[in-house]
């Protein structure tokens, strides 16, 4: 299958399964998967074992300069592209709990996101990528070939992400991740520096009805239509 060098961008709401798609995209057509949201969250992890971010407080000054030295980079681990800080794999770290509290404000620091962007274009340089995030198709590349915003019923957003708590061992209540996820919706949608929206030119991909098996079928025909690709993958979902 021939497909040339293009920029996926992939945006949307909480726990609508940007990361899930986006690695499996990856996966079934050849292309670097990066995870800006995993960046975030790493330096959210970071400030927070640095003692700049904790008890409902961030210091914004102290939670860059824990940013600035961070090696945080991506490996493909058994075939995932997974995040380290410097040779220690992060990756389980920073989908718990804690992080998830505080990496809305921590994403919506200036300097942390002009940091976080500077990082991603330096990974995408001269490839075929797939990147998933809140501003991927309006800020970060918005030249992007192709664009996708995700979205899903939010009760249905909040089931997911707790099933994903639970499973993981984390404490938790479907109350508590329902308003944890409106909390990070309004915040997300309403900062003053790259507020998530839908870009004019994006393709809308509402999965709440959806298996992923059936999105990566939904991808396949717009590649097909945009890209003239007519192999198809082997779907191994």
């Amino acid at each position: 299958m021939s497909i040339p060098d293009i920029i996926i961008a992939v945006d949307g709401y909480s726990s609508t399964g940007k990361s899930t798609f986006a690695k499996l995209v990856a996966s079934e057509f050849a292309f670097l998967y990066l995870d800006s949201g995993a960046m975030y969250r790493g330096v959210t992890l970071a400030g927070l074992e640095a003692g700049v971010i904790g008890d409902g407080k961030i210091d914004e000054a102290g939670t860059v300069r824990v940013m600035e030295p961070l090696d945080l980079h991506f490996r493909r681990v058994d075939g995932t592209t997974q995040l380290f800080l410097g040779d220690r794999c992060i990756e389980k770290e920073i989908r718990g709990w804690e992080v998830s509290q505080y990496v809305s404000p921590v994403s919506a620091v200036p300097a942390i996101r002009a940091w976080v962007d500077d990082k991603l274009h330096a990974f995408a340089a001269g490839g075929r990528v797939i990147m998933d995030g809140r501003d991927i198709g309006t800020t970060v590349f918005p030249d992007a070939q192709l664009k996708i915003f995700m979205t899903a019923d939010e009760g249905v957003r909040a089931r997911r992400r707790y099933e994903e708590l639970v499973l993981k061992g984390e404490k938790t209540t479907l109350e508590e991740v329902a308003a944890n996820l409106r909390d990070r919706d309004y915040r997300d949608s309403h900062r003053p520096n790259s507020p998530l929206r839908q870009a004019e030119d994006a393709y809308v991909l509402d999965n709440t009805h959806m298996t992923l098996h059936e999105e990566v079928v939904w991808i396949l025909g717009l590649l097909q239509g945009k890209f003239n690709i007519l192999d198809s993958p082997g779907l191994s979902c």
